[in-house]
């Protein structure tokens, strides 16, 4: 069985890793409340991610706390990570499920209603929603939808949903009031002089709503 809480989504850059690493990153903010652990990295290549994958695999082990590779589904299988995360334009999610089993998570990206309601959900597992805002961590990305068009998408699709795009601690209240189960978080947590605290600070204001 499947379990997974998108509450407190990080999605690890490795331009705003620096300070810290996203191996640092990733246990700080499992620390500080995390729930899921997203490797995004473009420019890696699948041997790259391959190296860091198994390095947060290794140092994540016993925590909990899945983790899901992006768009990469070779680098997700010689990881044995728990699951991939696919956008529009990447591997077909269908494809992606044969590929990795039944017991694996999948994620698939929806920026609008077409395809929120083309979502199979017998196989995936939860969609990300976005973005809210216009970010500069994912150059090229679709128009902003704000958190009206979040809470449309969120209503015309059956799946857990975790939101992205530009979100911070502030936008915590707006997001679950919009039916998402989570958000998504890159420069709020990655970057940040205290990633534990800075994940603390967000955990603290989702707890406060439940």
């Amino acid at each position: 069985m499947k379990s997974f809480d998108l509450s407190l989504y990080l999605v690890l850059d490795p331009d705003l890793c620096r300070t810290h690493s996203m191996v640092e990153t990733a246990m700080a903010a499992i620390a500080g409340g995390a729930t899921i652990v997203q490797l995004r990295d473009k420019r890696a290549g699948t041997e790259g991610l391959i190296r860091i994958g198994r390095e947060l695999m290794d140092t994540m082990a016993g925590t909990g706390v899945p983790l899901i590779v992006n768009d990469d589904i070779d680098a997700a299988i010689a990881i044995g990570a728990h699951g991939l995360h696919v956008g529009q334009d990447d591997l077909p999610s269908a494809a992606a499920r044969e590929r990795l089993g039944r017991d694996k998570i999948i994620g698939l990206s929806i920026e609008d209603e077409t395809v929120a309601r083309k979502v199979d959900p017998a196989i995936v597992d939860y969609v990300g929603i976005g973005p809210v805002f216009a970010t500069e961590t994912k150059p090229g990305h679709k128009p902003a939808i704000g958190f009206d068009g979040l809470a449309h998408l969120v209503q015309i699709n059956d799946l857990p949903s975790v939101a992205i795009g530009g979100l911070k601690k502030e936008h915590v209240a707006p997001v679950f009031h919009a039916g998402s189960n989570g958000l998504a978080v890159v420069s709020a947590i990655c970057g940040q002089p205290d990633p534990e605290a800075a994940t603390r600070n967000i955990a603290d204001a989702i707890s406060a709503l439940k």
